[in-house]
């Protein structure tokens, strides 16, 4: 059951230690206080967790600072959405804004190999006028014997070039918490020119110890990637994780399914279901073309599959996307095949700014169907 209070009010107040002292008092019942604070407003939620069949929804409705109470019927309690609930949501990280309504581009690296690339990337990206970036310092391989990325060694200058370009937000794969420590060292060493976005890669989705890690930190938001052989309801439990250890801040990513369903495209291509997941969850929703697709390969239309299965998911609603780029391909240490290159980048935003247009207008004309 979720109890949402009025709008701004104060954990301090009369009104709200009266709700908790009822609270305490409920037999087989815990709560969880949290709050979001807005650009005009701060919203607090209360969870109840344990057995709260019992409980008389018009008693808890009229508790002391209750706004609203929703009993919730599905698995995904803090970040799903439960019956009447539609309520917008979204969360701000270093001037950025992450929602549901939102589509944000982090086109980068996707393994950082020289600071002379990494330079040339995020001195194109400024130019073009984005705020956002990947870049891969941490990779998990399939192969043991493949490059494993520069690690904690690359992360200052990584940082202070992101600084100097005025790149806010860099979405950062972590396999281990201890690589949660080093980029927090990295980042004050530098004097946080940046921020960072932890990424969980798809073998790491039911890493449990790492999600709960990553989940009881609050300091980074986290971009969750679908495991790529396990279902959908698995992949939003693994988000639920990390809500449930206390983190919100979570980007719900699709990268793919491995399947040999999906040849000659490394991955089957799960984009249908961007408009399931924020329909099931609040979380803002990102695709990953470059490792759905795993090419460079171009239709006889002229437009690469990359460019073809971005358009699919920002048409149906995508708020994030991560996609490789590379100012020599041919020398990158990870995914070189599929990475687009500095001159694409242009073509790039221009068609996903197109197909975000469309979709905005598919949105109009739903809601002018509505009754």
């Amino acid at each position: 059951m979720i109890l949402i209070l009025a709008p701004g009010t104060d954990p301090d107040s009369e009104e709200f230690r009266r709700l908790e002292n009822y609270l305490r008092q409920l037999p087989n019942i815990r709560h969880r206080v949290h709050q979001e604070v807005g650009e005009q407003q701060k919203l607090t939620e209360v969870y109840l967790i344990g057995d709260t069949g019992s409980l008389s929804l018009d008693e808890i409705a009229s508790l002391p600072a209750v706004e609203r109470v929703v009993r919730v019927s599905e698995e995904y309690r803090i970040l799903g959405r439960h019956r009447d609930d539609r309520r917008p949501t979204h969360f701000e990280y270093n001037g950025v804004r992450f929602g549901q309504d939102t589509l944000n581009v982090f086109a980068g690296l996707c393994a950082v190999n020289n600071r002379e690339d990494t330079e040339a990337m995020m001195k194109a990206l400024q130019q073009q006028g984005q705020l956002c970036t990947r870049m891969g310092a941490y990779k998990p391989r399939t192969n043991p014997y493949s490059f494993q990325g520069l690690g904690k060694d690359c992360l200052p200058w990584v940082f202070e070039l992101a600084g100097k370009y005025g790149i806010r937000v860099v979405a950062m794969e972590v396999t281990h918490e201890n690589h949660v420590e080093e980029i927090r060292e990295a980042l004050e060493h530098t004097g946080h020119p940046t921020g960072v976005m932890l990424q969980i890669g798809t073998r790491n989705t039911q890493n449990f110890e790492l999600l709960k890690y990553v989940g009881r930190q609050r300091e980074f938001p986290v971009l969750l990637k679908r495991g790529f052989g396990i279902t959908l309801e698995e992949s939003l439990n693994a988000a639920e994780y990390l809500a449930s250890e206390g983190n919100r801040k979570v980007v719900f990513g699709l990268r793919g399914m491995k399947t040999n369903m999906g040849d000659p495209h490394r991955n089957l291509v799960d984009f249908a279901h961007v408009p399931v997941v924020k329909r099931l969850t609040r979380m803002p929703v990102c695709i990953d073309p470059s490792h759905s697709v795993g090419s460079r390969e171009r239709a006889p239309d002229g437009l690469l599959d990359i460019m073809h299965v971005t358009a699919q998911g920002v048409i149906a609603g995508a708020n994030m996307i991560l996609v490789d780029f590379h100012p020599h391909p041919e020398r990158a240490l990870v995914d070189g095949p599929q990475a687009l290159t500095l001159d694409e980048l242009p073509w790039f935003l221009e068609d996903v700014r197109l197909a975000r247009e469309a979709y905005e207008q598919r949105c109009r004309l739903a809601s002018s169907r509505q009754p």
